[in-house]
């Protein structure tokens, strides 16, 4: 007689509802970003083009990197793989672990970021304020297998944001930035942005804007900037996706140098690449035009803006156009807001200044 067997691993169950629930509170807690509309010159007016600027640095954590780290935790959370005794750990330095760490507080779980060495104090600061732990390398071609070492020395999850970002966001709506946008667009007079600019990173936000628009049939044009040092545009060039760059991204949470698996390449229509001058040169511009700081990748994304509305206004068509203001400046004090370090690392602002200012006056963009 065969006897009936039954394995039973439900007993975390309570446990992952109730971690799910507390995410699920916070988010309600916390208001929608807001998307704050800049004054361009008169010319723009009388093209019928509109900016707009997707503010994600008011989320708890104080940047776009706030919502992937939710849709992480939840993904973990929904398959099984973070439990009330699981140590979560992060490949990054940047604001995705600072918001890592706020969630594995939320929901009571510990959690480590593996970073490189000399990392700012300002970061490592921000992380183990949420209750995180930092595990310094020496190389950042360490920082992957240092943390899959760590997943299995201690039975925890490395959440791998480069891996899961597009796969863990529901790009059909779920209230996910692009279904966000493009309801707080609605009463405006141009609801369908001609162009949507956003960099990348982890490939997850560009790949959830492209698939959004795809998905609601939105003529929506997407660009994605890339920086120096980054492959993401060379990559989307050649369609070598095994490219390859020894050096890293000067300008923090953006650019790569590997093609991330999140990397949706097919999703984008136009990429433009950067020069970290005009990343700084734009960010500097653009904060002075707010009255308030913006970080390096926000400047990254207003060159692409100048690029998309050059273009618009040379084609003699209106619209609107949306990117990202990604995180406060003041993180950056010690490096884009600080000339010593603006020339130590050789950036000449001045010709990207002279850019930007033209095409503010003028419409006309003469990118060096």
């Amino acid at each position: 007689m065969t006897v009936t067997r039954v394995v039973e691993r439900s007993a975390d169950r309570d446990w992952a509802d109730h971690a799910v629930q507390v995410i699920d509170a916070d988010a309600r807690r916390s208001a929608d970003t807001h998307l704050l509309t800049v004054d361009l010159p008169g010319w723009a007016a009388d093209a019928g083009i509109d900016l707009y600027l997707k503010d994600e640095s008011t989320h708890p954590t104080g940047s776009l990197k706030h919502r992937l780290a939710r849709s992480l935790f939840l993904y973990g959370l929904v398959n099984g793989w973070i439990g009330p005794q699981t140590t979560v750990i992060e490949a990054s330095s940047g604001s995705t672990a600072v918001s890592e760490a706020y969630f594995a507080k939320l929901i009571g779980v510990p959690f480590i970021a593996v970073m490189v060495a000399g990392t700012s104090p300002r970061k490592t600061q921000l992380i183990e304020a949420q209750g995180g732990t930092c595990h310094f390398v020496d190389s950042p071609s360490e920082i992957y297998s240092v943390a899959q070492r760590l997943e299995a020395e201690l039975g925890g999850h490395f959440i791998d944001q480069f891996t899961m970002a597009e796969r863990a966001t529901d790009w059909r709506g779920n209230n996910n930035i692009a279904e966000s946008v493009f309801r707080q667009l609605e009463l405006e007079r141009h609801p369908i942005p001609a162009w949507i600019v956003v960099g990348a990173g982890t490939g997850g936000t560009s790949a959830t804007f492209g698939r959004y628009i795809r998905y609601r049939r939105h003529p929506s044009r997407l660009c994605v900037v890339d920086v120096e040092n980054s492959v993401f545009l060379p990559a989307y060039e050649s369609g070598d996706g095994s490219l390859t760059s020894p050096t890293a991204s000067r300008i923090e949470g953006i650019g790569r140098p590997r093609v991330e698996p999140s990397f949706v390449s097919q999703v984008i229509d136009r990429m433009v690449g950067v020069p970290d001058a005009g990343s700084v040169a734009a960010m500097r511009f653009l904060s002075e035009k707010l009255g308030r700081r913006v970080g390096g990748s926000t400047g990254t994304n207003l060159w692409g803006v100048c690029s998309v509305i050059a273009d618009m206004v040379a084609a003699g068509q209106s619209g609107s156009v949306v990117t990202l203001l990604c995180d406060d400046g003041d993180r950056y004090d010690h490096t884009y807001f600080n000339d010593q370090w603006v020339a130590e690392q050789r950036l000449d602002l001045a010709p990207p200044t002279r850019a930007i200012e033209e095409f503010w006056a003028t419409g006309v963009w003469a990118a060096p």
